[in-house]
């Protein structure tokens, strides 16, 4: 009876160990085709001058599709069902985003296209709150506060705002909130894994993307995506983008229907830590004055106090079951580890 119990307690450990490696491991993927894909863009429009933001992102569906079938031949997307009015509605909040954070960056200043984005992480809080009925204790929402905190002196400098620019920002960030929240919720409400969900939803939202995107570009910039003057290094950069892109789409799937929304936008600023010291190793010291520093150090606080208060016992815990169908939601998470 005792070697069963110290069995139990062992296999117990091995499988939250378990959990723990493939969590790591998931967030990592995540972490470095974002970082990835934020830095080829940006070399891809400053250098190269390819401004079509909106058209891009429709590639970058289309080549992801492309790798969900090649992965459903192969056997890793199983057939699963997701009802056409669940697709329907998180391809609108998908795209939404998409053109809603392009027109957000080009009629706002930085400094507010900032702000903004850190708003995301109270509204993914107030989603959780109002449909998953989650309760946050004390220390957890006082971490939250202490990274936005800490991203915001890094990141907010100039703020000044229009009328149609902060109609732009709301409406990108409730949109892209939305959308990540669907995330989660729809990979736990039907039991299918990140794979499959993404099998449902890229197809349609490449091919939205690829016919509203050439007209949404050409209103932003005033420039065609079919008279752009592509040479070979340019087009290099594209394909590179589609390729980092896959991974980027498919490891936002996997973090946030293994964690939440909310996890995932907290954790999701270690990102913009990132890209700031890559900006001080690639364009010099004057990026990473003392103010920015002060600023790392705190959201890096922050985010460990997030880790640590939101897992401990009614750190963040939903104060009833989401949905009825228990053994499903298990399965779901069983799908998601084995990706």
């Amino acid at each position: 009876m005792l070697m069963s119990a110290h069995q139990k307690k062992m296999s117990s450990l091995s499988k939250d160990d378990h959990k723990m490696a493939v969590d790591a491991a998931a967030w990592l993927f995540n972490v470095v085709t974002s970082v990835g894909i934020i830095i080829v863009n940006k070399a891809l429009m400053a250098t190269y001058g390819f401004t079509f933001a909106t058209t891009l992102t429709g590639l970058h569906f289309s080549v992801t599709t492309l790798m969900t079938l090649v992965l459903k031949s192969l056997g890793y997307v199983q057939s699963s069902h997701l009802p056409v009015a669940d697709i329907l509605k998180f391809v609108f909040f998908a795209n939404l985003s998409v053109v809603g954070m392009n027109v957000s960056l080009m009629w706002n200043s930085v400094g507010f296209y900032q702000i903004a984005k850190l708003s995301m992480i109270p509204v993914a809080c107030l989603l959780e709150v109002v449909f998953d009925q989650i309760k946050y204790s004390r220390d957890t929402k006082l971490s939250i506060l202490v990274v936005l905190l800490g991203v915001a002196i890094c990141t907010v400098t100039d703020v000044s705002v229009s009328a149609k620019g902060f109609i732009a920002a709301l409406v990108a960030v409730w949109s892209t909130t939305l959308q990540q929240y669907y995330v989660h919720s729809l990979q736990r409400k039907h039991s299918i894994g990140s794979f499959n969900l993404l099998a449902h939803t890229a197809p349609p939202q490449a091919a939205s993307l690829l016919i509203l995107g050439p007209l949404m570009d050409y209103w932003l910039t005033d420039k065609r995506v079919d008279s752009y003057g592509y040479t070979f290094t340019s087009t290099m950069f594209i394909i590179l983008s589609c390729a980092i892109a896959v991974g980027t789409n498919l490891s936002q799937f996997i973090c946030i229907g293994r964690f939440t929304a909310v996890s995932f936008l907290v954790l999701g600023h270690m990102k913009t830590i990132l890209v700031l010291i890559l900006g001080f190793v690639f364009f010099g010291k004057d990026v990473l004055n003392p103010h920015v520093v002060v600023g790392m150090f705190v959201a890096v606080m922050g985010m460990i106090w997030y880790g640590h208060a939101s897992s401990q016992p009614g750190g963040k815990e939903r104060s009833q079951p989401l949905f009825n169908n228990k053994p499903e939601i298990e399965k779901s998470d069983e799908l998601n580890e084995k990706v």
